[in-house]
């Protein structure tokens, strides 16, 4: 440990380019994901509320109703249906609208028959295709449900997934880059030490092991930071905007370990190569 805390005396500014670094890029991935977390709740919600309404034509019989009735209840996917009779289907609207009572006086409004779906039977792909079946029977004039919102939800998630991943990936990269610098510049300033320590017999590891400590502990730091840096964020959207979801502890500790495994890989990867310059020059 000792050692670790010589090399960051010798060259604090690189060394904390390197935290920031993997702060940052974490942090950016940390951010996307946060937004897939957050449209993923949204998503249970709205899923929540997932209802099809199938309007019937006018003059609807009883045992057409009846007919269309025992058929939904054959559906697996579905955990309730209701008739909303043509009477009971104004008194609604007036209820709703009161501020259009007098407009809607002597209108009439079509039957309908109303379904709610079980969980997990939610799905944009699931609704359309009970909604298709629907359309099947004669009764049934038009079928309604929320498909473009839950779409686009779904779409948006998806994009900030792929979009998370990627620039993940290109701030892990510079990170990884920025540490094996900091490396180099240790061995470097270390090259007569090295390679004193080479000829009174210490192995490889003994060699490696500071910086590969050095590399994993600025990792670590830089997951921390990551963390605090997505728990404001997701504060301030609370405070200002609207109600944010944040990882849990279990997602918080894989983001920080994420970080000092993107040390321990630059380190490892920039130790390597500039020891067996070092060793092949002396």
């Amino acid at each position: 440990m000792r050692e670790v805390f010589l090399a960051f005396k010798r060259a604090p500014l690189l060394a904390m380019l390197g935290v920031t670094t993997i702060a940052f890029s974490l942090f950016a991935f940390g951010l996307f994901g946060l937004v897939a977390i957050n449209i993923k709740s949204a998503l249970l919600e709205i899923e929540d509320r997932v209802e099809i309404r199938a309007f019937l034509i006018d003059g609807a019989k009883d045992a057409q109703v009846e007919e269309l009735m025992q058929g939904i209840n054959k559906i697996p996917q579905v955990a309730d249906v209701g008739y909303v009779s043509p009477d009971s289907a104004l008194q609604r609207a007036r209820a709703e609208l009161e501020e259009f009572r007098d407009v809607m006086e002597g209108a009439m409004l079509p039957g309908s028959v109303e379904l709610r779906l079980k969980e997990g039977a939610r799905d944009p792909e699931t609704v359309q295709t009970i909604s298709r079946r629907l359309q099947t029977f004669p009764v049934v004039e038009e079928v309604r449900y929320g498909r473009e919102w839950v779409e686009k939800l779904y779409r948006i998630r998806n994009i900030a997934g792929i979009a998370g991943s990627v620039l993940g990936s290109v701030f892990a990269l510079v990170a990884i880059i920025i540490i094996g610098s900091t490396i180099r510049m240790a061995i470097l300033a270390r090259t007569k030490e090295i390679e004193i320590m080479r000829l009174v017999g210490a192995t490889n590891n003994f060699v490696r092991l500071p910086y590969l400590i050095d590399g994993t502990l600025k990792g670590l730091a830089g997951g921390a930071i990551a963390a605090a840096l997505a728990w404001t964020a997701v504060q301030l959207v609370s405070k200002n905007l609207m109600a944010a979801q944040f990882f849990n502890a279990e997602q918080v500790m894989l983001g920080i370990a994420a970080g000092g495994v993107l040390g321990l890989v630059g380190s490892w990867l920039s130790v390597g190569r500039h020891l067996r310059r070092v060793w092949r020059d002396a």
